[in-house]
């Protein structure tokens, strides 16, 4: 069996389907992680995949784009193995 990669799953634009998508990628045995661009929109959608996420035990973090997101950004981007931005 090959090595847990490290995931990291970037919101940005498209942020509902990024949840998705990394709803889906709980099904390995990988650990996933996300970050959101700003905050998160509101709805039905949203909150099923944040409960899907939840369950999984997936951290969720919000960057605020205008105090130290670029700096946490780039922390969690060089302790990934794989970036996904959606």
């Amino acid at each position: 069996m090959a090595d847990q990669k490290r995931i990291l799953m970037l919101a940005i634009d498209k942020k509902v389907e990024a949840l998705r998508m990394a709803s889906g990628l709980t099904l390995l045995d990988d650990v996933v992680s996300i970050l959101t661009w700003g905050a998160l929109p509101t709805g039905d959608a949203v909150a099923e995949q944040m409960e899907a996420l939840e369950f999984s035990e997936v951290p969720v973090l919000q960057l605020d784009p205008a105090h130290d997101g670029l700096a946490v950004l780039a922390r969690q981007i060089i302790n990934s193995d794989v970036v996904y931005c959606v």
